[in-house]
């Protein structure tokens, strides 16, 4: 408000409506500079609370008393005592209507009119004194309050300024004796940093010029001629995943892949840190073929439950995916130094056999003739020694260089259904020889069915020994890593009363079958319990003699159960074949064993799921 307008003193008597009207806008300005000077009083207040170190303890001093304080005093005396003035002459002014209006109501020609007059106007008087007395208090206040603002406002900020003036010389003082050790060690420290740049930079550009003058094969994919290392424990890169997307369509997702201990972790872009995607312990990996893709793998998880294909960019990658996963699976990473213990394994599996991956025939005669004769000359061929207490060397047990079948193959007359007339169910050995062996009929006294994974079979010498099935699983699973053999078909292995039979689970196609009384000897792996073969007697009509030589074949299979499961079963199957020679023991064998309803040994539930409707997975990944 411009300081040419006040209220006049004068005007205070007349009490006029142009006065009124002056008199509301001074109020008004009254109003707002008190909501002002309280929102100003609380800022100051933060400012003042905020110097808080022992710095700050004289500036926090002299903003107390240059800026607050003198805030504090205007609004306590000026403000105040401009809303005291205004209630006392607003109380003025009513009473002076008040008696206004009784003055107006005089009556006319009465006795007492002089005495009543005189009264009303003596109160008139008194009444109007009053509030002239309080307009002149408040119109002075409120004009003083216009000088008084300019000042009140002027002070804190003015006493604000010199606070931080002097706050400042201070800091000057303080901060001016070490300023210059100061500026010259950081500049010595710039210039440090801009040589090391120099430097830097410059090593920069020479490793660019090298990595830029190589042979453009480098940035092919799948160039890469160097060997797999199949002794990771350890592994990262970019796969693709495959991603269902709907009933019958899949998408796949470039995303980078870890692994960490046990679990095979995802990170996705963007993302902060990976996920555990699968946990690898005892889980299965496999090459798997895709329609539309190469170099495509799949884990599986232990319970078969779960698995995820990825695909690799490169042959390299893709098996050194495969065997890391493979060694983890195994959990080598547990050990005290997994990375040795990964090379000694591989290297283990190098030196042990160099087998073949396909159904070959053997040459005439066992593989090495010479050591054969003078092995069997020595009273301890295969299927003669049955003494467990003899240890036997590793070539008494396999003749080295000892062909591996890794595939089972089928028949040539399939298995047909007894109600549709006629069966034919043929036994095949790894040498390519077939014997007939009997179906097992419904009154067979005993029929369970296990999933297993063919691994892989041998012919060994020691036919009748466990020794020959550990050794075969050894040499089995070896050739399997060496050779990057991963795929395995899961079947349906049936022991019954009377014979072993291989399903395929999807066509009921019986690939291989043995009569019980032909298998000598059976054990399951004593550290992988999921591992367990047998050994089958056969005839060897090479040297043309007419009953033959007998030979042993070991079948190594890997299962879904213990091993010892399947074993137990052979095991009582063989004691029932031998029971049904003598009907007494058969009997008290039956009393000693649970029967199902139609008097049948009840032993478990069926693994295969469903058996007979084809159910079954094949080119699944073997664990061991």
């Amino acid at each position: 408000m411009p300081a040419a307008h006040k209220l006049l003193l004068e005007e205070a008597l007349q009490d006029s409506p142009q006065t009124r009207s002056l008199l509301s806008v001074f109020e008004e300005d009254a109003g707002t500079l008190t909501d002002y000077t309280n929102q100003l009083l609380q800022t100051m207040q933060r400012v003042f609370g905020a110097q808080l170190n022992a710095l700050h303890s004289e500036l926090t001093k002299q903003l107390a008393d240059r800026m607050v304080f003198p805030m504090i005093q205007f609004r306590e005396k000026d403000l105040t005592e401009i809303s005291t003035l205004k209630e006392i002459f607003g109380i003025a002014t009513d009473e002076h209507e008040a008696a206004m209006v009784k003055y107006s109501r005089l009556p006319k020609k009465r006795e007492n009119e002089k005495v009543m007059k005189a009264e009303v106007v003596g109160e008139v008087a008194f009444s109007r004194r009053k509030q002239h007395q309080a307009s002149m208090q408040y119109y002075c206040a409120l004009n003083a309050l216009q000088y008084r603002k300019r000042v009140a406002m002027l002070e804190p900020m003015l006493g604000y300024t010199q606070a931080q003036i002097n706050f400042f010389k201070k800091g000057i003082d303080l901060v001016s004796k070490k300023m210059d050790s100061f500026l010259a060690s950081v500049s010595s420290m710039t210039q440090s940093i801009q040589a090391q740049l120099d430097a830097e930079a410059e090593s920069m550009r020479m490793t660019q010029r090298e990595l830029l003058s190589v042979d453009d094969t480098v940035y092919m994919p799948d160039r890469d001629m160097d060997p797999a290392n199949r002794a990771l424990i350890q592994k990262a890169g970019y796969l693709n995943i495959r991603n269902k997307t709907g009933l019958v369509t899949t998408a796949w997702d470039r995303l980078y892949f870890f692994t960490q201990g046990g679990n095979l972790m995802c990170q996705p872009r963007g993302a902060v840190a990976g996920g555990m995607v699968l946990d690898l312990d005892n889980s299965s990996v496999m090459a798997v073929e895709c329609e539309d893709r190469r170099y495509c793998f799949q884990i599986t998880s232990p319970n078969g439950k779960t698995s995820i294909i990825l695909q690799a960019e490169s042959k390299k990658e893709y098996e050194e995916w495969i065997c890391t996963i493979n060694n983890i699976s195994r959990q080598i990473y547990l050990t005290d130094n997994p990375e040795a213990v990964a090379i000694r394994l591989n290297q283990t599996a190098i030196q042990a056999v160099t087998p073949i991956t396909s159904f070959e025939k053997r040459q005439e005669g066992s593989p090495n003739p010479d050591r054969s004769d003078s092995y069997r000359q020595d009273g301890v061929a295969a299927g003669a020694s049955k003494n467990a207490s003899v240890e036997l060397e590793p070539e008494h047990l396999i003749a080295p260089g000892t062909p591996i079948q890794f595939d089972i193959v089928l028949p040539a007359c399939e298995f047909q259904d007894q109600n549709r007339g006629g069966s034919c169910f043929t036994f095949i050995r790894p040498v390519g020889d077939m014997l007939p062996c009997s179906f097992p009929g419904p009154d067979s006294l005993l029929q369970q069915v296990f999933a297993v994974r063919f691994l892989g079979s041998m012919a060994v010498r020691a036919g009748h020994r466990q020794e020959a099935i550990y050794e075969a699983m050894r040499q089995v699973l070896a050739a399997r890593a060496i050779h990057n053999i991963f795929k395995t078909t899961e079947s349906h292995l049936m022991v019954s009363s009377s014979c072993l039979r291989l399903i395929d689970p999807q066509t009921q196609v019986t690939k291989i079958g043995f009569q019980l009384g032909d298998v000598t000897q059976f054990a399951a792996h004593q550290e992988n319990s999921r591992l367990m073969g047998f050994v089958v007697e056969g005839r060897d009509w090479s040297e043309g003699e007419e009953e033959g030589k007998p030979s042993f074949s070991a079948f190594v299979f890997e299962s879904n159960t213990e091993g010892e499961k399947i074993c137990y079963t052979i095991s009582l199957a063989k004691e029932i074949t031998e029971a049904k020679k003598d009907p007494e023991a058969l009997a008290q064998l039956m009393k000693s064993m649970p029967l199902t309803s139609d008097g049948k040994f009840l032993l478990l539930d069926s693994e295969s799921g469903d058996a007979t409707n084809g159910g079954g997975q094949d080119d699944l990944e073997s664990e061991a």
